[in-house]
């Protein structure tokens, strides 16, 4: 077992986006733990946020059971071209496309060049989101509640609409929820929101696509030790971020490699509809 850091971390902050390598301690994504057995061989992933966080265990993971992998993420170019290298250090083919979610021309665009680069769409994984810490309703303009909901929800639907026609039966759909679909964050009242619609679209879309044979899940994270953290909280928040669940600290990326996997997996034909929670042992309604 890995003996993961606790809080209290060293005092940080970062503009949004937040990038890994400024990150104290850094993250954990798998790079020298994860070890592939072939579940995914073969198969063509779509990854939104894949330069960093979440979204680079993801893609190590998938890349080490065999996927090739295309990695959406906004413009942390130096994040994006490691995470690159880490699937092509799996000998998979990884392909980059930079660019903003928020935009249904983009994500039509993201899934045309899985398409066309990868040979076709098999898996995705829905990751990419924004968010913001607000103390108090007034602080919250109408600007930043919009841009929540357009990257967030409106993105998941505009990529999952432009994939679906090129996916077979046993294709799946991984969306990130969070803990806070169940147990909102009140000062992250537009993320939260969003996270909530992120369970009721995907337990709708999995009723949806049974027929096609796609499945559809979610994975809901507890307090994850992302670059989110350093560049969208407050420094005392994230001087202790993590504390507050049973095993009191942050979850490292590398620690939900694996539910995304299991989602992935064909093996996994009957689970549709389903939110896997990965907590920390905090239990989710």
């Amino acid at each position: 077992m890995i003996d993961y850091p606790k809080p209290p971390f060293p005092k940080q902050k970062q503009p949004m986006p937040g990038f890994t390598r400024k990150m104290d301690p850094v993250p954990d994504h798998g790079e020298q733990s994860y070890k592939g057995s072939g579940r995914l061989a073969g198969k063509k992933a779509i990854i939104t946020g894949g330069d960093s966080g979440i979204g680079r265990a993801v893609a190590i993971a998938f890349a080490r059971e065999g996927a090739d992998v295309l990695i959406s993420y906004l413009s942390e170019h130096e994040d994006a071209e490691e995470s690159k290298r880490l699937v092509e250090d799996a000998g998979r083919k990884a392909v980059l496309l930079a660019g903003d979610i928020k935009h249904a021309a983009h994500c039509r665009a993201i899934v045309d060049k899985a398409v066309s680069e990868l040979g076709g769409v098999d898996i995705l994984v829905n990751n990419a989101a924004h968010q913001a810490s607000f103390k108090e309703l007034e602080d919250i303009s109408e600007e930043e509640w919009e841009l929540t909901f357009k990257v967030n929800i409106h993105a998941m639907f505009y990529l999952t609409k432009a994939a679906v026609p090129h996916m077979k039966p046993g294709s799946a759909i991984i969306n990130t929820a969070s803990i806070n679909s169940d147990m909102p964050n009140p000062t992250l009242l537009a993320y939260a929101t969003t996270k909530g619609a992120i369970q009721n679209f995907t337990a709708g879309l999995a009723q949806l696509l049974a027929p096609k044979g796609i499945r559809a899940n979610a994975v809901a994270p507890g307090p994850i030790w992302t670059p989110l953290i350093p560049s969208t909280m407050p420094e005392e928040a994230v001087i202790n971020f993590g504390k507050q669940v049973p095993m009191k600290r942050p979850g490292q990326p590398a620690e939900l490699a694996t539910a995304y996997v299991m989602l992935a997996d064909p093996l996994s034909s009957y689970v549709s509809g389903a939110t896997i929670a990965v907590t920390g042992g905090k239990p989710i309604l």
